[in-house]
């Protein structure tokens, strides 16, 4: 029988890993405004976080902090458990946690750089995603959502090699886990353009910016919400059949 149709996640669970800023900001807004409760893991952006929390509660959607140094396994761990703990289960994980550590082209990228990079966007998704399955299974429809690059398909322009690779390797374990976790949970991931946010203030100045803007057929950058619609949607029932799949957030900007 198809379940039915809706956006509606009223009762669920969903932790959102670097919720305090961007992005992962956005898709926590719009998971809790479909009924979820939301945990939001942070680890430098605390004011962001917090700013979050209030902004839900503003909504009337319940909420809980959940600080952590994701590459540490420990405490990916414990944020697990203390969500399970306050809602009694978890049904929705959205792999967001990630960045840019340094540019550097691949000649010039240090042991130090390329290790962070990995840890940073791929070793804390597997961390995060290893701990939270038994709780993701147990539900009978869990879903995971992570979230890549652009870079995936660019090889990381400018420096960005190393976290290309990561992001790489976290759509490789996109279809490893939609394969060894289904039917129990769906996996799928999002594949943003370059998104109007704090991370391309810091890594990228406004003329890259602007080019980017001119090479993608609708004129322009992804803002974060156009992300966090697609994140919804992956994490609801109106995705009931889509498993190991990527959704493309750039406007085009790489049409072959």
């Amino acid at each position: 029988m198809i379940p039915e149709q809706k956006l509606d996640l009223t009762g669920k669970s969903a932790l959102v890993s670097g919720a305090g800023v961007g992005i992962g900001r956005a898709v926590a807004l719009a998971l809790g405004q479909a009924g979820a409760f939301i945990g939001i893991h942070y680890h430098s952006s605390k004011e962001g976080a917090e700013k979050l929390l209030d902004e839900l509660s503003a909504l009337h959607v319940n909420a809980m902090l959940l600080p952590a140094d994701l590459t540490k396994e420990d405490e990916a761990n414990a944020i697990v458990d203390k969500l399970v703990a306050k809602t009694g289960r978890l049904d929705i994980l959205v792999n967001n946690s990630g960045g840019l550590v340094k540019r550097a082209k691949i000649e010039e990228c240090t042991l130090e750089n390329w290790n962070k990079s990995l840890d940073l966007n791929l070793t804390s998704a597997f961390l995060l995603t290893k701990h939270a399955i038994p709780h993701l299974r147990a539900t009978g429809s869990g879903r995971i959502v992570n979230v890549l690059s652009l870079s995936v398909q660019t090889g990381g322009a400018n420096g960005g090699g190393s976290y290309a690779a990561a992001k790489g390797g976290l759509m490789v374990f996109t279809h490893t886990l939609a394969k060894e976790l289904a039917p129990q949970v769906r996996t799928n991931s999002v594949m943003p353009g370059t998104v109007e946010t704090q991370h391309h203030e810091i890594h990228s100045t406004e003329e890259m910016m602007e080019n980017y803007r001119k090479q993608t057929p609708l004129g322009r950058n992804t803002f974060a919400e156009e992300v966090a619609s697609s994140v919804l949607f992956l994490a609801s029932d109106m995705s009931s059949h889509i498993n190991g799949a990527l959704i493309d957030i750039s406007g085009g900007r790489f049409l072959r």
